[in-house]
């Protein structure tokens, strides 16, 4: 690999790239965090069901995964804290369903497995 041996700087090409950085720092940490999250195969094939079916609950999630409960939810607690999913409890069950706005991002990604939509 060759080293960078440029004789001067474009200074006005360094500055315009760190402000459009600054200008989109937040939104770029918020996508980082999104993409970092999906980058987990259990909780992206988790989005991928919940895309499929609309709503599920963890013993579904468990069953169809072929993992435990606790397992599942210490990945449905990650993708909630993310904004990326929401609950609905009806009587003793929790059902989860994608946020479909704070998920955007993963959602070309998550469709394109199969090319189902919700």
């Amino acid at each position: 690999m060759e080293n960078c041996i440029r004789e001067c700087a474009d200074k006005d090409q360094l500055s315009r790239c760190q402000t459009a950085l600054d200008e989109v720092q937040s939104e770029l940490q918020r996508k980082a965090k999104v993409l970092n999250l999906a980058g987990n195969e259990v909780r992206l094939k988790i989005l991928f069901l919940l895309n499929m079916e609309g709503e599920m609950c963890p013993c579904d999630l468990s069953d169809v995964l072929k993992m435990t409960v606790p397992a599942v939810s210490q990945h449905l607690k990650k993708l909630k804290d993310a904004d990326l999913i929401s609950s609905n409890k009806e009587g003793q069950t929790i059902f989860y369903s994608i946020n479909k706005e704070e998920a955007s991002i993963l959602l070309p990604i998550i469709e394109s497995l199969t090319g189902i939509t919700a």
